[in-house]
């Protein structure tokens, strides 16, 4: 007879589509400057300007890292998903 050993358990991470506003969000609650987190990302400080204005979107695997940097930095990503609210309309 043979035994058979579980299988690994992995810990499951969410995957999150990253938009424009999380990543900007993440970047400002690391303190971070665009060329500052491209150097962590390894890409160009123009990459984090583009997903940041919506021009271009991380790759999946970017994505992916975005995600545990963000779970290392204590970043809540659903806080930066909530809309804002409006400013009060002015009266006149």
């Amino acid at each position: 007879m043979s035994e058979q050993t579980p299988k690994a358990r992995r810990r499951r991470q969410v995957q999150y589509s990253w938009t424009p506003q999380a990543i900007r969000a993440l970047r400002e609650h690391m303190n971070m400057t665009q060329r500052e987190l491209a150097d962590e990302l390894q890409v160009r400080q123009q990459t984090i300007s583009e997903w940041e204005t919506e021009a271009h979107t991380p790759h999946r695997s970017m994505q992916k890292t975005l995600s545990m940097i963000a779970e290392r930095a204590g970043f809540n990503y659903e806080d930066s998903l909530k809309p804002q609210e409006p400013a009060p309309e002015e009266q006149g």
